[in-house]
């Protein structure tokens, strides 16, 4: 079992997501903003390595403005050692990398324009996987999208997206099921019509489900995986007490996770720790799992 946590290091000293404004614009801006990230991302892959942090999401926000029109800059030759080399460093360490797009990536939405747009982020986070060489095992991670009034045909119109896909994109995705609209039946059901695999969420399962338990959920999102995907993807996180449901709990509730390792003994995934203080719950959580003898 890999684990880790998405994004930002709270504690490191440096972020590998800044951006800056769209009216700021320039090749000399995003020189030195893509340069910053990744010089950051390096620091985060080594601090997870010693501290046996194998699984980590990559941010979005690498390359501002990668999909956006106003981008004209050859940013993938400019940076193609960079990469090349934080993929080496992987590969080597044998860690695996995700990434997840923002919520507008909406390839059922009814409008062309949105879809376009979705495509063209989609692209962008594909090209900077394949420029690190990873496998693609290495994936992105989105939601079915929207409902608009009609689940089955939104749920129709993703997978005929998907199928349009150019491969470089369709091999690199995962979709997860959501605690509002999607749940993992409905991802299922998708997969049956793409081969695309399913990343469970066990929080949003316990907001939303079929009356499949957490382990039963499980199980069946790992029939989605093949080889070529490697083990199942799992994002875990738990109810923040006194807040709105479906809301992050901001540190690992020790005692919720040691009884769903428990109660996933025997069955293989990579786990995601979806919660607010990123690194800190990650130090408890690699203690449990190390403790249960998982890693």
């Amino acid at each position: 079992m890999k684990l880790g946590y998405p994004c930002i290091n709270r504690g490191i000293g440096c972020t590998a997501n800044h951006t800056f404004r769209l009216a700021s614009y320039s090749e000399e801006r995003m020189v030195e903003t893509v340069g910053e990230n990744l010089a950051c991302l390096e620091r985060i892959l080594d601090y997870n390595l010693k501290r046996g942090f194998l699984f980590f999401r990559i941010s979005s926000d690498i390359v501002p403005f990668a999909s956006h029109p106003v981008c004209k800059f050859g940013w993938k030759k400019y940076f193609a050692k960079d990469f090349r080399k934080l993929g080496d460093f992987v590969r080597k360490h044998k860690m695996r990398i995700s990434m997840h797009p923002d919520q507008f990536i909406l390839l059922n939405s009814p409008k062309r324009d949105v879809v376009e747009r979705s495509i063209a982020e989609l692209d962008y986070h594909c090209a900077m996987l394949d420029l690190m060489g990873l496998e693609t095992d290495a994936k992105v991670q989105i939601h079915v999208g929207g409902v608009y009034g009609d689940k089955e045909k939104a749920l129709g119109g993703f997978v005929g997206e998907y199928r349009k896909l150019p491969l470089r994109i369709r091999k690199r995705l995962a979709i997860e099921n959501d605690h509002r609209s999607y749940s993992l039946g409905d991802c299922i059901k998708v997969h049956g019509k793409t081969g695309i695999p399913v990343i469970f969420d066990s929080f949003h399962h316990e907001c939303l489900n079929n009356g499949e338990s957490v382990r039963e959920g499980m199980e069946i999102a790992e029939k989605t995986w093949k080889k070529r995907d490697g083990v199942l993807m799992l994002d875990y996180s738990s109810q923040k007490k006194g807040a709105m449901k479906g809301s992050h709990t901001e540190h690992i509730d020790t005692g919720h996770f040691r009884k769903f390792i428990k109660e996933s003994e025997g069955l293989d995934f990579d786990i995601m720790l979806e919660i607010k203080d990123k690194e800190k719950s990650a130090n408890a959580a690699i203690r449990i799992l190390k403790e249960l003898g998982r890693v």
